[in-house]
């Protein structure tokens, strides 16, 4: 194992798993009604439960604060917890935070674009504009905990989690950071499940009072997670440290054409050596599963996509991540595979140790 490797050193999740640190336990996830806005006949999502921030995060302030933005202070705070560093010891100007969203505080966003369409420009909340901006949520959880190093939003499309996996790491290899904090998620509002369903794009699931697992589309979903990378050597570790997994130096893609981008990660791989996959935000392309079998021609373990990563299709691979890094064989490298025909295509490689 490389000393200098990128690694992930604890988690936190707000999502329909609940609220907690370390890597998710597979589970079976049923899509809950939505009770939460006005619906035409049954609606089923992946919701995160109601649950009180301050029984996580003593005296967190959450009032005016958007819900993307209480969940990744939420998250952050169980990772942190989870790695076992205390950030007391540490120099927080060397600390960074990379978010990932595709949607931001759509929320507050909404609820002021509402306010100006019903009252007019000169009737808005002013209070409210700051909190609709895409980087508050890693502003707000700087501000919390103290973090004064680079601060990085990233809104890609499709592959958000992705570029915030490579920006982290980038920022650890140029020596920018000691610790980068990565966050990723979005929050489901009744405007962006209508476009969903608008588009043609649910499951069958979303629209009958008992679940089915057949039928093309995907099940909206919500949530946050947030990791910890750091150097393999550092001296930020508590005694009972544990490594979550390595990002392997170079072996990071992306491109149009998926089988070239799988191509140039699997490159320094022994022929025959198996792999994990973790699939892209609607499943596993079959053009990327063909290629995968034409380069490795062996058996290998497919992770079939998770109900929370298929409906955060522009930063669920940290939920996906999480999710395998729970059950996948030890030693054996994960495939994050990410993106779209339209947003393009990324490829990262992770080893366990």
């Amino acid at each position: 194992m490389t000393s200098n490797l990128p690694c992930i050193t604890g988690i936190g999740s707000v999502s329909p798993y609940g609220t907690l640190s370390g890597a998710i336990a597979p589970r079976q996830l049923q899509p809950r009604l939505i009770t939460a806005w006005p619906v035409a006949g049954v609606r089923r999502a992946h919701l995160v439960e109601p649950f009180r921030p301050l029984d996580v995060v003593p005296g967190l302030k959450t009032r005016r604060l958007d819900r993307l933005s209480v969940w990744s202070l939420v998250a952050a705070s169980l990772a942190i917890k989870d790695s076992g560093i205390d950030l007391v010891q540490m120099d927080r100007s060397r600390v960074a935070v990379v978010c990932a969203t595709g949607l931001g505080c759509i929320e507050l966003t909404e609820a002021f674009f509402g306010s100006a369409a019903a009252h007019g420009w000169y009737q808005t909340d002013p209070i409210i504009f700051p909190e609709t901006l895409g980087n508050a949520p890693a502003s707000h959880v700087a501000r919390h905990l103290d973090l004064r190093g680079p601060n990085i939003t990233v809104g890609s499309k499709g592959i958000a989690a992705e570029c915030a996996l490579l920006h982290a790491a980038s920022l650890l290899r140029n020596r920018q950071a000691d610790l980068v904090l990565i966050l990723s998620g979005d929050t489901l509002t009744r405007t962006s499940y209508e476009w969903y369903e608008t588009a043609g794009m649910l499951s069958p699931a979303c629209f009958n009072s008992e679940p089915i697992m057949e039928g093309s589309g995907f099940i909206p979903s919500e949530g946050v997670t947030a990791m910890l990378l750091e150097p393999a050597v550092s001296g930020h570790r508590a005694s009972a440290f544990h490594s979550y997994a390595n990002l392997r130096s170079g072996l990071s893609a992306s491109g149009a054409d998926p089988a070239t981008v799988i191509r140039k990660v699997l490159n320094e791989l022994s022929p025959g050596q198996g792999i994990s996959c973790i699939g892209t935000a609607y499943g596993v392309g079959q053009t990327a599963m063909a290629s995968l079998r034409e380069i490795l021609r062996e058996n290998m373990t497919i992770l079939p996509p998770d109900a929370i990563a298929t409906g955060l299709g522009d930063t669920g691979a940290l939920a996906r991540l999480s999710v395998a890094l729970s059950y996948a064989p030890r030693g054996v490298p994960i495939l994050l595979l990410g993106g779209s025909a339209a947003a393009g295509f990324a490829a990262l490689l992770m080893e366990l140790p």
